[in-house]
């Protein structure tokens, strides 16, 4: 089925926008729990402080590894969907990364952490491109197609304000003894597995709504009819394609680089040594006792010093 171009959009079309926002909302909420969560977890599975340089460098490897991983299999998104179906695959995908911060959040292994953290970059990013293809086939009007996929890409932006709000919420209801006491991890520092639970939401409205949206048209007469075929990926790189694809490359690279880098690393690295203020204040504390000894000496001595004397100084 595809969306007539040109008319009002009906019910089934606003179901399929939905489940794509949905899915890119949940893309950046699950991306961006990451940094939120890492740091806590990999102390407690590692038994470090939060500030020890240990932890610091697997909050790194950590980072790359499930980058490396999402990026692999998100080239082999386009493979995997032309074999399965636009629908299915991005119904999958999203079941993958709902699933997979739920068994982090009971890992009390630090591969076992890792490698559910790596699947969930897996299900974003095979996602990203089942989702983006799926939409752009259900839509063969450009216009519509056009707001279809930029519309539905924009709730990717909420995805990074909801997964904050929720860990805020959580630390409070921690910190206040509203949730349970969790089966597994330290009873002192739950608040990282409760919000990996959370990334199990977009299961729920997904569920719901996948018996209601249809499948590509466009890939369902193409594996019909036998002429679904994968182009050749070196197929970008012939003469007359070269020079764009090269360009393009960079520029994606770096337009990622610089907003889910910034955003994975800032919250993690970028004040490490914030935690250790606290016994530094304490080192300190004699010196500051002296400073404000002095101080109020030298306001002593400003009162015995005749005015006089001041006067004739200045």
């Amino acid at each position: 089925m595809s969306i007539e171009p040109n008319k009002t959009l009906g019910k089934t079309a606003w179901l399929v926008l939905t489940v794509a926002a949905i899915g890119f909302l949940f893309d950046t909420y699950e991306l961006l729990m990451t940094p939120l969560v890492l740091g806590p977890a990999l102390s407690e599975l590692l038994k470090l402080p939060l500030n020890h340089p240990e932890v610091q460098t697997w909050v790194g490897r950590v980072l790359w590894m499930t980058a490396l991983c999402g990026g692999v299999f998100g080239l082999m998104g386009g493979w995997l969907i032309d074999r399965f179906g636009r629908k299915t695959v991005m119904i999958g995908s999203i079941f993958v990364y709902s699933f997979s911060p739920v068994l982090a959040a009971l890992s009390t292994d630090l591969n076992w952490l890792i490698f559910f953290r790596c699947t969930t970059f897996v299900g974003v990013c095979v996602e990203f491109v089942a989702a983006v293809t799926w939409l752009a086939e259900l839509f063969p009007d450009k216009r519509q197609r056009e707001l279809a996929i930029g519309w539905t890409q924009a709730f990717a932006s909420v995805g990074g304000l909801l997964v904050t709000g929720v860990s805020a919420g959580i630390g409070y209801m921690v910190a206040n003894k509203m949730l349970p006491t969790l089966p597994v991890g330290d009873p002192t520092n739950p608040a990282w597995r409760f919000t990996l639970m959370t990334g199990l939401l977009p299961a729920i409205p997904i569920a719901l709504l996948l018996p209601f949206v249809p499948e590509s048209a466009v890939w369902l007469e193409r594996k019909k009819s036998g002429t679904l075929r994968r182009p050749s990926f070196f197929e970008i790189f012939a003469p007359g394609l070269r020079k764009t694809t090269i360009v393009a490359t960079i520029l994606s690279a770096c337009a990622y680089a610089a907003a889910f880098g910034t955003l994975q690393v800032t919250v993690s690295q970028a004040i490490p040594g914030l935690p250790d203020m606290a016994e530094t204040r304490a080192k300190m504390g004699p010196l500051a006792k002296f400073n404000a000894v002095i101080i109020e000496q030298m306001k002593s001595l400003d009162k015995i010093i005749p005015k006089w004397w001041r006067r004739k100084k200045r």
